[in-house]
């Protein structure tokens, strides 16, 4: 990795401000935090911290207040189950920045979570003034957030300018070597399996991508899409007309690697349990829901060729079974090849956990739009701000 790593800097004795990524799904009211995946995410760093003897200012924003206080998006309840996960007290500040923060100054071993980032217009207009009021809580920076990396806000890029050293947290760095090990230096054959409803979505994912693996299977929605444009039938599938040009040209340019699917679930109405019939191309009428077996069948040879996979993703509409078989059985072919695997956040995620297979993933990202973002060959500005080694 050519940046620092929180693993290059002498932490003893020092204060740490570390972006962490806490934006967690809350019940209604704000008060009950229903996935604490995210927290769980960032323990190693935290605890890595500790270990090497620094006090310790974390950041985070949550949910979109608008650049005001919100009671229902306060961190305080993230506080609580921090640390009841930690086994260490967390203290909660009363803000982010200002002359009461700046007064609980952590002492090595403390840790002091900081209020919602956002409650702060400042923070997303990434100014000056604000960031060096949030530098002036810490004498070196990490950025753990890798989910926020593809944002230029004061906690990820202005603060930067106020530090000595700005390092990637241990989450951060482990993203980062999966994603450039993938992009820059694949295992070949190396494949990307895409799906999801937009092609509008993923067009610099595809076109960068296309650049560097040898096959590209395409399902989900934005299937129809790149079908419509050759002229097949579609019915009343989810499709994009206005990209039906870019979907034929990217056919044009790189069609020789994409892989569209031959048969798809079909259905009259889209809702769960819905009687369907598998079809080779989609009657008038009906919708495509879900890859069909033949086409479950060639994805996974080519996926148990693959040495390198990047899936991002699901392959019809996962959400609703029994139209999750596709997501499920690529999700079981990408685990079983025993290939160099990273999978992107969202849905694709859930598919593998659903499958049961998440232990055989080498790398399941936190990150949705930042690891898109990345694989479409874009400076991450979070990631590029750091210190280079």
């Amino acid at each position: 990795m050519p940046k620092l790593s929180i693993r290059d800097l002498d932490l003893r004795g020092k204060r740490v401000f570390i972006r962490v990524d806490f934006n967690v799904p809350l019940a209604a009211g704000g008060q009950e935090i229903t996935s604490d995946k995210r927290i769980k995410a960032s323990l190693p760093t935290i605890q890595y911290a500790l270990d090497h003897g620094a006090g310790l200012v974390l950041a985070s924003h949550l949910g979109r207040p608008k650049g005001k206080p919100n009671p229902e998006l306060s961190l305080k309840p993230v506080a609580r189950r921090l640390e009841q996960i930690l086994g260490h007290p967390v203290k909660m500040a009363p803000d982010c920045i200002g002359p009461e923060v700046e007064a609980i100054k952590p002492a090595p071993g403390e840790v002091l979570l900081l209020e919602n980032l956002r409650f702060h217009p400042e923070e997303e207009k990434n100014d000056p003034v604000f960031s060096k009021k949030l530098a002036a809580l810490a004498e070196l920076y990490v950025n753990d957030a890798f989910g926020s990396a593809h944002r230029a806000h004061a906690s990820t890029v202005g603060i930067i300018a106020f530090m000595p050293k700005a390092a990637a947290g241990l989450l951060m760095e482990k993203e980062l070597q999966y994603l450039t090990l993938v992009t820059n230096n694949p295992a070949r054959p190396a494949i990307a399996i895409l799906g999801g409803a937009k092609v509008s979505d993923k067009i610099e994912v595809i076109s960068n991508l296309a650049k560097i693996v040898e096959r590209l299977p395409i399902g989900g929605a934005m299937a129809y899409t790149f079908l419509k444009s050759q002229g097949q039938p579609t019915g009343k599938s989810l499709v994009e007309d206005d990209k039906l040009e870019l979907a034929r040209n990217l056919l044009a340019s790189i069609g020789g690697k994409i892989m569209l699917p031959v048969d798809h679930v079909v259905v009259s109405e889209l809702k769960e349990d819905a009687p369907f019939e598998i079809a080779d191309t989609v009657p008038p009428g009906k919708m495509g829901v879900d890859i069909g077996p033949k086409t479950i069948d060639q994805f996974a040879k080519v996926i148990a060729g693959a040495k390198t996979i990047v899936w991002n993703g699901p392959m019809g509409v996962f959400e609703k079974p029994p139209f999750d078989r596709g997501t499920v059985a690529i999700a079981k072919a990408v685990a079983q090849s025993g290939a160099v695997s990273v999978v992107g956040g969202g849905d694709s995620e859930k598919a593998v956990k659903s499958a049961g297979v998440a232990d055989k993933i080498s790398h399941i990202s936190t990150g949705g739009g930042a690891s898109l973002e990345f694989l479409a060959g874009i400076t991450l500005p979070g990631v590029a701000a750091l210190t280079d080694k």
